[in-house]
């Protein structure tokens, strides 16, 4: 930094504003700083700043997702880094793959680095481990699923509200004998999906049928299967709701394949790219990742920025998208 203030001809202080983007500086200056930069070749060592900073920020957080490959999880990821970058912040982003030993050591990866705040899609069920964490001064925000044992700022999804509307569609069809897939039970967002299933069948005096049930499915694979048989039982459903997009493209295919795409109905929780383009287009109960990235990142940079009120849980409504597969009736 001194050979490129000696280069550019200002003072260390303006090379450091320049290189942390401070407003403070004449476009000028800027220039010099910048070209003296390009021509030593210098590279800004954020480990070595995070140690001189009086606040020992290292301009990083950390986020934990389920699957980055999973189109919600990388929605709310880029959503996430788009404000993230604003702030000239850096985002480590990790997959639990819903293993509760793996989240705990990409969140002790994300902390040995210091990270300054996680973001995290928890698949553990205790996390009173992060107490020495928090106590530590790492904020922390717990999206589409709230901590265990731990009081935390949470944003989530209204995951029974968009059910019932999904199954109210579909019975408002004149459908009575509605299948349903779900994902883990031990999965908070896929609990209350099948609690949601459950009280618009009990508020419209439909009784459950525990053989039009599947639970405890995970991925394409597993949905085409229970969709399969589904179908193939003495009373089949006349439509199925499936609790997640992996869930929903399995039910298709077992729908498409058994030549049942345009005579059963399929309403899916959470959208999924292409839905709109298959025949008929997927009905979905659509979720918002981007706001609820957008929100969760919000909200850990007003704590990173001292906001000590108490916990907020915010809740992200989710909005019914009819494109034909939903509204075949029976």
């Amino acid at each position: 930094m001194r050979e490129v203030a000696a280069l550019a001809g200002v003072s260390l202080k303006t090379v450091s504003r320049v290189i942390n983007a401070e407003p403070a500086v004449s476009s000028e200056l800027a220039s010099r700083v910048h070209a003296a930069i390009e021509r030593l070749d210098y590279r800004h060592n954020r480990a070595a700043s995070s140690l001189r900073r009086s606040d020992g920020r290292s301009a990083a957080i950390g986020v934990l997702l389920e699957d980055v490959a999973n189109p919600f999880s990388s929605t709310l990821h880029r959503e996430i880094e788009n404000v993230a970058l604003q702030r000239g912040v850096l985002v480590f982003a990790g997959s639990s793959d819903e293993d509760a030993e793996r989240e705990r050591s990409l969140i002790a990866e994300f902390t040995s680095r210091r990270v300054d705040g996680l973001i995290i899609v928890p698949a553990s069920h205790d996390h009173s481990y992060l107490l020495s964490e928090r106590r530590a001064g790492t904020a922390m925000v717990f999206v589409d699923r709230p901590a265990a044992y731990l009081d935390a700022d949470t944003v989530l999804t209204d995951n029974q509200g968009g059910t019932r509307a999904g199954i109210a569609h579909l019975l408002d069809r004149g459908h009575r004998r509605i299948g349903y897939l779900g994902d883990l039970e031990t999965i908070a967002t896929a609990a209350w999906r099948f609690q949601g299933y459950s009280s618009e069948l009990a508020a419209q005096g439909i009784e459950l049928d525990p053989g039009l049930v599947r639970l405890d499915l995970r991925g394409i694979e597993s949905a085409a299967t229970a969709a399969a048989e589904l179908l193939s039982v003495a009373a089949p459903p006349t439509a199925i709701f499936a609790g997640q997009n992996l869930l929903t493209i399995g039910a298709y295919r077992a729908l498409r394949k058994l030549d049942l795409h345009h005579r059963v109905a399929l309403v899916g929780f959470d959208d999924f790219l292409l839905a709109d383009l298959l025949e008929p287009g997927i009905t979905v109960v659509a979720q918002d990742p981007a706001a609820l990235g957008r929100t969760a990142v919000e909200l850990l940079f007003r704590r990173l920025d001292g906001d000590r009120s108490p916990s907020i849980h915010a809740v992200i409504p989710t909005r019914l998208i009819p494109r034909g597969s939903g509204e075949i009736q029976p």
